[in-house]
């Protein structure tokens, strides 16, 4: 079902500015039993994203409402999307006297292959594409995610489950479709995204989780050089939750210590 303001429909008009500047913000939730898991953090980055890109807030009681009636409809795992547009109005790219925020809430079935992601991890490619450096958006969950497209294309090609991505100056920053950690002794690293790559939900759950387990964590810019010395590798999005990497290109990884001691914490909160 897609709700468009409430109201449930299919189409928006073209002259809505998602769709002519990919101008508007999303968040991509998880639902568990009837339940939007780590909503708190899905509605804080959303307010984050409308304030970053000066779009009119919607009413965001009614957004949680809408949320909440879609998620209580999956009995087992399912997924609920939170798309925010600025709406139709402004000439050219100025945004001025668009107020008529546009929010589409739409929802679909988990992605299955996930299930066999968390159980056996997976194996990623290296990508020859590198993210640009973009400090005005870094972090955000923009609408234009041309680089993603274009990033995931690589990977499909190649027949990679998925990619480490690199920023044009060869710092790693993520994969096509979420963050990344890993882990040298006590120490866990994942990168610093002031430039580019995406502030996850559930990277930033895991961050919280590593407190108190004898881990730290740092946040840096490392080439790949970096990432292969370690001794794991695992990434994270909102709906694979934490997935063990095996493999990148010829380098094994086959510990899972960290990522044991926080699948442990993640499924007992």
């Amino acid at each position: 079902m897609v709700l468009i303001n409430g109201r449930e429909q299919t189409t928006v008009p073209v002259a809505d500015r998602a769709m002519q500047y990919g101008d508007g913000c999303f968040t991509t939730i998880l639902v568990d039993q009837g339940k939007p898991q780590l909503w708190p953090l899905h509605l804080q980055r959303l307010q984050k994203n409308v304030s970053a890109l000066y779009i009119t807030e919607p009413d965001w009681a009614i957004l949680a409402q809408l949320v909440r009636q879609r998620a209580a409809s999956y009995s087992d795992k399912g997924v609920v999307k939170v798309l925010i547009s600025r709406g139709v109005g402004g000439r050219g790219y100025s945004g001025i006297g668009c107020d008529d925020t546009q929010v589409v809430v739409s929802d679909f079935a988990w992605p299955q292959h996930y299930a066999q992601w968390q159980r056996d991890g997976i194996e990623l490619g290296v990508s020859q594409q590198r993210l640009g450096l973009v400090p005005m958006l870094a972090g955000l969950k923009h609408l234009n995610r041309l680089e993603q497209v274009l990033l995931k294309r690589e990977a499909e090609s190649r027949g990679w489950q998925d990619a480490v991505v690199l920023d044009v100056n060869g710092h790693v920053t993520e994969t096509t479709a979420s963050n990344i950690f890993w882990r040298n002794g006590k120490t866990i690293y994942t990168p610093e995204l002031d430039a580019s790559g995406v502030h996850g939900v559930m990277r930033a759950h895991v961050i919280e989780l590593i407190i108190g387990t004898g881990y730290c964590v740092e946040f840096v810019k490392k080439p790949l050089e970096g990432l292969l010395l370690a001794e794991e590798v695992f990434i994270t999005n909102a709906l694979m939750a934490l997935v063990s990497v095996t493999k990148i290109n010829d380098r094994d990884f086959p510990e899972r210590t960290a990522f044991s001691v926080l699948n442990k914490r993640l499924y007992s909160c």
